[in-house]
C-alpha cells in the first residue's frame, strides 16, 4: 500500500464523498464487509473502535485490505484519547475520527501528519478544530443538528469541510439535503451496513447500498 500524505487523503475522502463506518468483533465478517464496500466503490473506511481487543481486529483487517483492497484508505473512529490514536496509527490507520474534539489527539496526529476528524457540535468547536489543523470536521450528532446547521456554518465559514455522522440515511431526499447544505462527505454506518444485512451475511446488498449512495452523490453534488 503506497504512502499517501495527509492532504492527499483529505482530498480523496472529499472527492469520494462517502466514508462508511462499521465494527464487528468477528474478524472474518469484518473482512467480507470491507471487501463488499470496496467492490461497491468505497475508497475509504472508518473502523469504529468498540469492544474488547478491537485493535486486534483492525490489525487483521489492515493485513487483509493491503492485499484485497490496496487502494482503500482505512481509518479508525470512536477514538477517545491520544494513546488510542497512537496505537492505531502504529498499526496502520491513515486517519483518526473522534466523537468530540480532543486536543491531545490533534497533537499526536499532527506529529505523525495523520488526518484527524474531530466531532464538533458548534461553530466554536469547529473553529478550534481548524486552529488545531483539522482539514475536515465530523458533525456529531448530525441527526440532532441537521442540514440547516451546516448551511449556517458554511455561510459564516465557506472554507469549512464538514462530514455529518449519525444522521444520514439511504433516502435520496435526505442525502440531497446534506449535499445541498454543502457537506464535503457523508459518514454512514447502519444505513449502509444494517444489523439485518450483517446477520444474514448479505454482502451483495451492502455492495449495492454503496453503489446507490455514490451514484446519488455523483448526481446531486452541486
Amino acid at each position: 500500500m503506497k504512502y499517501q500524505s495527509r492532504p492527499e487523503i483529505a482530498i480523496k475522502i472529499t472527492s469520494s464523498g462517502l466514508v462508511p463506518l462499521f465494527y464487528h468483533k468477528d474478524e472474518e465478517l469484518m473482512k467480507q464487509v470491507v471487501l463488499a464496500l470496496c467492490k461497491g466503490g468505497a475508497q475509504c473506511f472508518e473502523f469504529t473502535h468498540r469492544g474488547d481487543r478491537a485493535h486486534e481486529v483492525f490489525t487483521s483487517l489492515i493485513k487483509f485490505a493491503s492485499v484485497e483492497c490496496p487502494e482503500m484508505i482505512l481509518g479508525v473512529g470512536s477514538v477517545p484519547d491520544a494513546g488510542t490514536a497512537s496505537l492505531y496509527m502504529n498499526i496502520g490507520a491513515k486517519f483518526i475520527v473522534s466523537p468530540v474534539i480532543r486536543e491531545d489527539v490533534a497533537l499526536v496526529c499532527n506529529r505523525r501528519k495523520i488526518l484527524y476528524l474531530p466531532g464538533c457540535g458548534s461553530l466554536t468547536e469547529i473553529s478550534r478544530a481548524e486552529e488545531l489543523g483539522c482539514e475536515i470536521v465530523k458533525l456529531f450528532p448530525a441527526s440532532v443538528l441537521g442540514p440547516d446547521f451546516v448551511k449556517s456554518i458554511r455561510a459564516a465559514q465557506p472554507w469549512t469541510a464538514i462530514m455529518p455522522s449519525g444522521g444520514v440515511s439511504l433516502d435520496k431526499s435526505n442525502i440531497g439535503k446534506w449535499l445541498g447544505a454543502g457537506v464535503s462527505c457523508l459518514g454512514m454506518g447502519s444505513a449502509l451496513i444494517s444489523n439485518e444485512l450483517v446477520r444474514e451475511k448479505d454482502f451483495a446488498s451492502i455492495e449495492a447500498n454503496v453503489r446507490w449512495v455514490l451514484d446519488i452523490i455523483s448526481e446531486m453534488r452541486p
